[in-house]
Formats: structure tokens, C-alpha cells, sequence
């Protein structure tokens, strides 16, 4: 992701799901988090969040819980909160603050951490290709292409005429509505 600090640990993705909540199993799944980035020597522990809670993003009133702070927040809303073990903080790189690309046509930024986002990026690319809307899908799937993003988030991100659309995964009937807007 495009952070500096990278003696930190990022915690990508962390959640207990359906009838498993309210269990405990966060909570454990935290504690290891810690006790992993301790034992390896590391300064802390990095996450993103948002001034609204999404979603697909760890809750922050959780992981303020142990100790997290904001330590970096950009104007579209994103923070990153850290759990330092050493006083040293973690930011966001600074084109992350400026979420903007000279490329005007869509731009699709996206990994493969996520198990969804291959097929929905499938689908995206047969559609603009049926519809002949140009479009330029990137694949980040090296360390400086991550370091290097325009936005915020590595796993996902939407740029049109130059700007920064969405994190959100889009189907195809959402990328129509994004591009007639």
C-alpha cells in the first residue's frame, strides 16, 4: 500500500464474519497481530480506516480499542491509524493526498489480495471491450507499484478524467451510472 514506514506491519484485512461474531475471535485475531509484529522486531502496526465506516474496512472503534491512533488522514476521508511500539508513525505517501492521474479515460488500479476482485475485474473488461468504452485495467503486483499508487487503497481504485471515482469494487451497471455521471 502506498504507506511509508516500512518497519511497520499492515494488518490488510481482518474480520470475523456472520454467526462466528461476538465470539472472541477478533480479539484473538488482534492480540496475534501484536504479539506477531512484536516478536519480529517491528515498530508497530499500521491500518486504514475511514471518517465513515465502510464495509470492507476493519472497524476503527475496534482497533482504537488496543491502542490504535490516526496518525494520517487524507481530504477524501481515508485515515490511517497505527499502534506504534517504538514513537515512530506511519503516513500516507504523498501523492495519496492528491489522488489524481494525467490519464483522462478510466483507469482501473487493482491486486489479487482479494478473492472477489479477479472476477469482478473479468467482468469489467468484457464490458468496456463490448461497449468500446477505453479503458486501461493495472495490475499492482509489485512492491513499487504499490508504493507508488495514486490513492489510498492498492486493492482497488477508480480513476476518471484524471480523478479518483471510487475504492469500491464496480459491476458493470455501476460503472455505466460512475461514467454517464
Amino acid at each position: 500500500v502506498p504507506i511509508l514506514g516500512e518497519n511497520f506491519l499492515y494488518i490488510y484485512c481482518l474480520w470475523v464474519d456472520g454467526a462466528l461474531k461476538h465470539h472472541g475471535y477478533g480479539h484473538a485475531l488482534m492480540e496475534y497481530c501484536i504479539f506477531d509484529a512484536q516478536s519480529k522486531a517491528k515498530s508497530g502496526i499500521c491500518i486504514l480506516g475511514a471518517d465513515k465506516q465502510k464495509a470492507w474496512l476493519l472497524d476503527q472503534s475496534f482497533a482504537k480499542q488496543f491502542g490504535f491512533q490516526t496518525v494520517d488522514q487524507t481530504e477524501n476521508g481515508y485515515q490511517l491509524l497505527a499502534m506504534s511500539f517504538d514513537g515512530s508513525k506511519p503516513r500516507f505517501a504523498p501523492q495519496v493526498h492528491h489522488p489524481e492521474i494525467p490519464e483522462q479515460k478510466l483507469v482501473i488500479y487493482y491486486d489479487m489480495q482479494c478473492p472477489f476482485i479477479l472476477e469482478r475485474v473479468e467482468k469489467l473488461k468484457a464490458y468496456c471491450t463490448a461497449h468500446r468504452i477505453p479503458a486501461t485495467f493495472v495490475l499492482v503486483d509489485t512492491l513499487v507499484k504499490a508504493k507508488n499508487l495514486p490513492g489510498v487503497f492498492n486493492n482497488f481504485a477508480v480513476f476518471y478524467h484524471g480523478k479518483l471515482q471510487t475504492v469500491n469494487q464496480l459491476n458493470p451497471v455501476m460503472l455505466e451510472k460512475m461514467l454517464d455521471r
